[in-house]
């Protein structure tokens, strides 16, 4: 069987427990090890990594990356996951399993800087870089041995070993023949893991729950268990016309994931579908106004990242979540596309409206879905003849908060002080 020294690159068509070459027991070994191209790279716990790395003295100690008490878990490093504290969790949760915990506000800044020194390092193996996260992506090194005189296992090791030393993070590796089973290989053997799925995927996933399978929450696995389905092998044994009558027109589909099979390409253009902006109240609101002066700091944000990414929103999407946890999602198509914060706020608010009935809140968001080409943007309107001049003043409004700081121009609506007038922005300070 084919092995790999991942410290050395010393490989082999026989298997070995130790390289002969360095002495290493970090080996990988399987019978496609040489044959398979398709990579899911996965980022060991990124965001408290980078914590530790620049901050020696927390190595050993339990970190989590997170708002406050009412916020939720950004990341955990595998110290705080020992004691069960998972990403998403909320805080006032993840303190409780874990008190001697150091929490770490995020630093996205920085974050991002790391990422994309990641990603750089990817495109160097491949133009067949496929970002899935800020801290994960798939690639597909098919076709790459000749430049890099070496198999992908081969480049892959020798790249884990070049981040750790230039960015002193750690990755984790899984590869297989599709983008699945990479993942889920990449999920097996963390952190700075390096597995392999192959002809086998099929016997080991019919054994696996159900929720292995990505896009199975809670609710769909409660579904699927109260249906008799807790193994992926009995959704994988159902064959397409049984598939789609259980579970509807994806059926087919689902059942064949279950097999581990997956045609998706490995796509470097990968389509953005929404983007959006959230934030989680220091203590529940039930006040509309309140609400409605934290929808408006949103609609400002989420019109800034759709001008910097140019897309503009052909419909938004209010996202609520109560005090116990449970989620409301209501949406609504536009008229005509729109990145413009005070178009975003008048179709979100008749729908946080429809909902603020004296229920607690202790978190809102709004997002931009479908998307539309940022060229398609507030354009010129008859029936709207000041259109232009909104879309004026938020430049000139953007452009002063980029000289002077964000809370530089802050509206009356952001303020809560003025619940339904149009915002009027203001001069801090004046």
């Amino acid at each position: 069987m084919p092995a790999l020294c991942r410290d050395c690159d010393h490989h082999e068509a026989r298997d070995f427990a130790r390289c002969p070459a360095c002495g290493s027991r970090r080996v990988v070994a399987h019978p496609k090890l040489f044959t398979l191209t398709v990579a899911h790279v996965d980022c060991d716990a990124f965001y408290a990594s980078i914590e530790k790395r620049d901050r020696p003295e927390l190595l050993t100690k339990p970190v989590i990356v997170g708002g406050g008490r009412r916020g939720v878990v950004a990341a955990a490093c595998y110290v705080a996951r020992t004691r069960g504290v998972r990403s998403a969790m909320p805080m006032f949760r993840a303190l409780a399993l874990c008190p001697d915990a150091v929490v770490i506000k995020p630093e996205m800044a920085k974050y991002v800087a790391v990422a994309r020194e990641v990603r750089a390092m990817m495109e160097a193996l491949t133009p067949l870089v496929q970002p899935l996260s800020i801290d994960e992506a798939v690639l597909d090194l098919a076709g790459t041995e000749a430049l890099h005189k070496a198999p992908a296992a081969v480049v892959l090791a020798r790249f884990a070993r070049a981040v750790e030393q230039r960015l002193r993070i750690t990755i984790s590796i899984g590869l297989a023949r599709n983008r699945l089973l990479a993942k889920l290989a990449a999920e097996r053997d963390k952190p700075r893991g390096f597995a392999v799925l192959g002809a086998e995927a099929a016997a080991w996933l019919a054994e696996q729950p159900v929720t292995l399978l990505p896009g199975i929450g809670p609710a769909f696995a409660k579904k699927l268990t109260a249906a008799g389905f807790t193994r992926l092998g009995q959704i994988a044994a159902l064959d397409a016309r049984e598939a789609a009558r259980r579970f509807g027109e994806d059926g087919p589909a689902f059942a064949a994931r279950a097999r581990g099979e997956d045609n998706r390409q490995v796509s470097p253009d990968r389509e953005t579908k929404s983007i959006s902006a959230e934030t989680t109240f220091e203590a529940n609101l039930r006040d509309i106004p309140a609400l409605e002066s934290k929808l408006w700091r949103l609609c400002e944000k989420l019109a800034r990242r759709l001008k910097e990414k140019d897309f503009a929103a052909g419909g938004v999407v209010l996202k609520l979540k109560t005090a116990d946890f449970s989620t409301r999602t209501r949406n609504t198509r536009l008229a005509s596309p729109t990145r413009l914060p005070e178009s975003l706020f008048k179709a979100a608010q008749p729908l946080l409206a429809r909902e603020a009935t004296g229920t607690a809140f202790r978190l809102i968001g709004i997002g931009a879905q479908p998307l539309a080409p940022g060229r398609d943007a507030d354009l010129p309107d008859l029936a709207d003849p000041d259109a232009g001049k909104r879309a004026a003043k938020w430049d000139a409004v953007e452009k002063l908060r980029a000289k002077f700081g964000t809370d530089a121009i802050v509206s009356g609506r952001a303020a809560g002080a003025l619940p339904n007038a149009p915002p009027r922005p203001t001069r801090r300070g004046a």
